[in-house]
């Protein structure tokens, strides 16, 4: 009957977006990583997740679009790893540790994921708002953690606690690049910036 036909259609189209919306997101994932953002277009996302140009434009309404839910996904990742090694007694040092370890720990299972993440906004931002670059929210985390570790007592109570985040996170951005290229042990790198930050935040 022409009614169920309608019916059936509509199921298999709803069942059909989750789909192709799934398709294109591990698809831009791969050329964001392989390409970075520049080079990569709308069709050559929609080409490698096997469909038509125009399902691209049913899910997002243009690359930032999707480069944003890229990097969105990657924060809710990252943020998930994370909490495996965060318990809530740990000092200062041990929770600059366990951050440092489950970064470098899912930078490693997900090659180039961070890196691509954290593209340079202005590069994003040139045909539309400006977006929260994932860098500066992982800034504000950061800040949080020396916040709180300043109340109680743990950390120096005169720093201003988001310039030092933010400071924080751009550092370990470059020291990872450099750590990358070098191909330097992991365990030295997190023990080093460990001990560093702890020291630079003891209290007064």
């Amino acid at each position: 009957m022409p009614g169920q036909a309608i019916s059936i259609d509509t199921a298999r189209n709803g069942r059909r977006k989750p789909e192709s919306l799934a398709r294109l997101k591990q698809a831009a994932r791969k050329l964001f990583v392989e390409r970075g953002y520049d080079a990569t277009r709308p069709q050559d996302i929609a080409r490698e997740a096997g469909l038509g140009h125009g399902t691209f434009y049913l899910h997002y309404p243009d690359k930032r679009a999707c480069f944003l839910s890229f990097v969105e996904d990657a924060r809710q990742e990252l943020d998930g790893h994370l909490q495996h090694y965060r318990a809530g007694n740990q000092t200062l040092e041990q929770r600059i540790a366990a951050t440092l370890s489950a970064i470098c720990e899912y930078a490693d299972n997900h090659p180039g994921v961070l890196r691509a993440a954290m593209t340079d906004a202005a590069m994003i931002d040139a045909g539309g708002e400006e977006a929260q670059p994932l860098l500066m929210q992982w800034g504000r985390e950061w800040a949080e953690m020396i916040r709180g570790a300043a109340q109680d007592g743990s950390a120096c109570s005169t720093y201003d606690a988001d310039i030092i985040g933010q400071a924080i996170a751009g550092a370990l951005h470059q020291t990872g690049r450099e750590a990358h290229h070098s191909g330097r042990c992991r365990e030295a790198l997190v023990a080093n910036i460990t001990r560093f930050l702890t020291r630079a935040l003891k209290p007064d």
